[in-house]
């Protein structure tokens, strides 16, 4: 268990979306399986983990222009003929909603103009010196697993959630956190448009990752003809020398991202009683703001 939770919004909104019906509706008609969803899970995780602090990290930037400028493939295939990332029709008006929820329970929200959620959780993790747990879906996000920072990963969904710190990721993946980004940029991401290495899979990444470590050390090792490379993969690394010299700063969360302090405490007490009073009588969420008003008391009540 850790002191301080930090979530990939995006990742648990969507999630939530998409493994509940549309059919779950407000009073009025509208869905709000996202929310229903959101607010279902969050109890959950503050039930399993027993944070003390919560914040529900946003995207206010999904694809910043310094990642693009650096890999103009990062998350082409997600752009809507608009410019902007694809959405449900029926998701995107429920995001301002659940906001909106969040912020009368009192549950902390943060983001910063120009950057992803990837990009502030890193940053708040990395500047907190208490236990951090990450709830995230996005396998880029390991990087931060230390033995202070736990990522709980939701590939495969909330129930079967995965905590793994150092030693987990080292085990599973083969590669140290520190250069589980090293290991992306080589392999390539299709979920982000990272194309990676021509001809360097998963199997090869790993290897001269964990004999090399970092981008910029293969690349100096192929540049230098260091016999340590599986058969041809220096040549490759050779061949993909430009990409290599700027798609780790795509990939790496940063660690800079100006957030002022944060007022995260789990709330005792919902921060606008009225508001979310009036929002529960509108959407019709009652269940599932009492599971995380419980939740919460469990947590701050230490059982």
């Amino acid at each position: 268990m850790s002191e301080l939770m930090l979530v990939d919004a995006a990742n648990l909104y969507f999630r939530a979306f998409y493994a509940l019906p549309e059919s779950i509706t407000a009073p009025d008609g509208r869905p709000i399986n996202a929310i229903r969803g959101y607010l279902d899970m969050t109890a959950a995780l503050i039930e399993r983990r027993r944070p003390r602090r919560f914040v529900s990290c946003l995207d206010l930037d999904w694809r910043p222009a310094f990642r693009v400028e650096l890999v103009p493939s990062y998350k082409a295939h997600r752009l809507a003929p608009n410019g902007t990332e694809e959405i449900p029709d029926t998701l995107a008006p429920q995001i301002p909603v659940l906001l909106d929820v969040l912020g009368a329970l009192g549950l902390m929200i943060s983001g910063a103009e120009g950057f992803e959620a990837d990009d502030v959780i890193a940053t708040l993790a990395s500047r907190d010196g208490a236990t951090v747990d990450v709830v995230t879906g996005d396998r880029d996000m390991l990087a931060l697993a230390s033995d202070r920072i736990t990522v709980c990963y939701t590939g495969k969904g909330i129930a079967k959630m995965e905590a793994m710190r150092s030693a987990e990721v080292l085990a599973r993946y083969g590669v140290a956190p520190e250069h589980y980004a090293d290991f992306a940029v080589l392999r390539g991401d299709p979920s982000d448009g990272l194309p990676g290495v021509a001809g360097i899979g998963e199997k090869t990444a790993t290897a001269l990752v964990a004999r090399f470590g970092a981008i910029e050390d293969i690349v100096a090792a192929a540049q230098a003809g260091d016999d340590g490379f599986p058969a041809g993969a220096a040549a490759k690394v050779r061949s993909a020398v430009d990409y290599l010299r700027v798609a780790p700063a795509a990939v790496r969360g940063r660690l800079d991202v100006p957030i002022d302090p944060l007022d995260d405490a789990l709330p005792a007490e919902p921060r606008d009683p009225d508001r979310l009073e009036q929002l529960v009588g509108t959407l019709g969420i009652a269940n599932s703001v009492g599971r995380v008003r419980a939740a919460i008391a469990a947590a701050l009540a230490g059982r």
